[in-house]
């Protein structure tokens, strides 16, 4: 911690017994959720979600005093995969054989009961020696195929859809235990996304197997809420929707102008081609035997009818006569904008889906007409301004808001693997360093440590607190967070701290052998001083010797 003086010290401290109760799903969400501060640190998002993991602390300690709810609540990931799963089985049986009555699944399980029984007990073997998720998808399918063929699909499909619906049951269970929501008031469970998400779910889990299959299509939009790449698919067109909202409107009112332009001037070009649906009608002579169908007890669908019955009402179809031929016949035109109202509506359904525009659906004039270059100018109008322009700023924004979506996907996940959660320095500070990266964020900056430490502080008697524990105490009441290190290490203090030491023995060194250097050139230049005087005044007695003056002359200066 760093305390008042700026100065970090190392604290040492018991971790309280009720910290083991922190479940490693709330550990994973805070990792990876927590926000970054400017200082590249998370501890201010960290700190504020103390008292919320303190209280899951307290409740699951509870929880695990009733063993059942704890075994539920412990797998909630299975639970949530079990529902997944049987809404794509029940969706694929309803996709392939609605309306159940197109395949006899007893005479094909008649013809075919060696090789499923066969394809069972080979899955149950793979599944027993060789355990794989694959083996046991493999035995799930075999089962469910048997099941068909010896009950049929209305059956299954109710057995498979009683399973969701309980197993959904026993999931919201398990979450509500987990959670703590029972303890909680209404309004924050209804705050919480992710436990109003899953009540719709169970809802329409229960319209499924309550009123019709159809329901179940909807849970298949799960896939959504689990994959976080479609998640940022979905947010590409919410994130930005504002703006694409007002280029939408932009558009409108620009289709608007070009409808009002349409009535005025291309009022009989708008001819939309129409085909009318193909309905059977009866033949007079048949109106009895129409009757007698018509009193029949087989409904629509055609479930509880006898072979006769279905044979009867086919006889009546085929003698039925239609309207149209079986080769087709040419479209009917019909005028599209006797009303602004009819030329807006069309405008919008025919011009933006056609990629040419309003001109791919409207009457190709004659080079001779008068309005022919009107007509021109007004189809490529519509065509650069309204396809080209307003409806490629609505795709560029989403293509644009999914891309800063990725890069900020890619730059959190960098920031996860290589900076530390507490002070903030990267993986590059610790390179050539005596603690590594990875030791630092795991004992000196363990994140869950503090967690830790602060819970010691919210537990113990403030009586029995050490001098840097009701330090801590007073700041958290503060809600100061500046005894959390910032852009600081011990570690690297200390290293950096001998570093200098280091240098400085060494410039020392080198200033004493400086010094013996000088004072040994000192010595040499005071000899080689004395050599030079020496020699000086042995060379004056020479040259007194060699050029004697006379006596009897003065001496010349």
């Amino acid at each position: 911690i760093v305390r008042q003086d700026r100065t970090m010290e190392r604290i040492v401290f018991p971790i309280p017994e009720i910290c083991e109760y922190l479940t490693k799903e709330t550990k994973l969400n805070v990792f990876k959720r927590a926000e970054r501060d400017e200082q590249g640190s998370k501890v201010a998002d960290f700190f504020s979600r103390h008292h919320e993991m303190f209280n899951e602390m307290k409740w699951q300690k509870k929880l695990r005093m009733q063993p059942v709810m704890f075994w539920f609540s412990s797998h909630m990931g299975l639970w949530n995969s079990i529902s997944f799963s049987c809404a794509v089985i029940i969706n694929l049986l309803v996709a392939i054989f609605y309306p159940y009555n197109t395949l006899d699944f007893h005479s094909v399980g008649a013809q075919f009961n060696g090789l499923l029984w066969g394809a069972v007990m080979i899955c149950t073997a793979v599944v027993v020696f060789f355990p794989h998720p694959m083996g046991f998808k493999a035995l799930l399918a075999s089962i469910i195929l048997r099941f068909i063929c010896t009950f049929g699909l209305r059956v299954t499909l109710f057995l498979l859809g009683l399973i969701n619906l309980l197993n959904k049951f026993i999931f919201m269970v398990s979450l509500l235990g987990n959670r703590g929501v029972l303890i909680k008031p209404v309004n924050e469970i209804l705050s919480d996304f992710e436990m109003v998400y899953h009540i719709g779910y169970f809802i329409l889990c229960a319209l499924g197997f309550f009123f019709h299959e159809f329901f179940f299509s909807l849970l298949l939009l799960d896939v959504v809420y689990r994959e976080e790449t479609l998640l940022n698919v979905i947010k590409s067109v919410t994130r930005n929707g504002r703006s694409i909202l007002l280029t939408t409107v932009l558009a409108v009112i620009l289709i608007y102008l070009f409808s009002i332009i349409g009535f005025i001037s291309f009022q009989d070009d708008f001819l939309m081609e129409v085909e009318h649906p193909m309905v059977p009608r009866i033949k007079s002579d048949d109106h009895n035997s129409t009757q007698k169908a018509n009193q029949t007890s087989c409904p629509a669908d055609g479930t509880n009818c006898t072979e006769a019955e279905e044979s009867y009402i086919s006889q009546i179809l085929q003698s039925a006569e239609w309207p149209y031929s079986e080769e087709p016949e040419e479209g009917e035109k019909m005028r599209a904008c006797d009303s602004l109202i009819m030329c807006i509506i069309t405008s919008i359904n025919q011009g933006l889906r056609n990629g040419g525009g309003i001109g791919d659906v409207l009457r190709k004039p004659s080079k001779n007409e008068p309005l022919f270059l009107a007509r021109v100018v007004y189809d490529l109008l519509f065509f650069f301004i309204v396809i080209i322009i307003v409806l490629n700023l609505i795709f560029g924004v989403i293509i644009d808001t999914f891309a800063d979506l990725r890069s900020e996907k890619q730059t959190k996940d960098e920031i996860l693997r290589n900076t530390c959660f507490i002070c903030g320095l990267d993986r590059a500070t610790f390179d050539n360093r005596v603690v590594t990266f990875e030791d630092h964020v795991k004992h000196e900056h363990n994140m869950w440590h503090y967690l830790y430490f602060i819970v010691l502080v919210r537990v113990k008697d403030p009586t029995e607190f050490t001098g840097p524990e009701s330090y801590v105490d007073a700041m958290i009441k503060e809600r100061n967070l500046e005894w959390f290190p910032r852009m600081r290490a011990m570690s690297l203090a200390a290293q950096d701290s001998e570093g200098e030491q280091n240098e400085i023995r060494s410039l020392q060194q080198q200033l004493d052998q400086t010094t013996k250097l000088v004072q040994k050139l000192s010595g040499q230049l005071s000899e080689l001083k004395e050599q030079m005087t020496e020699q000086r005044k042995q060379k004056q007695r020479y040259g007194l010797l060699q050029n004697p003056v006379p006596m009897s002359m003065p001496a010349q200066f």
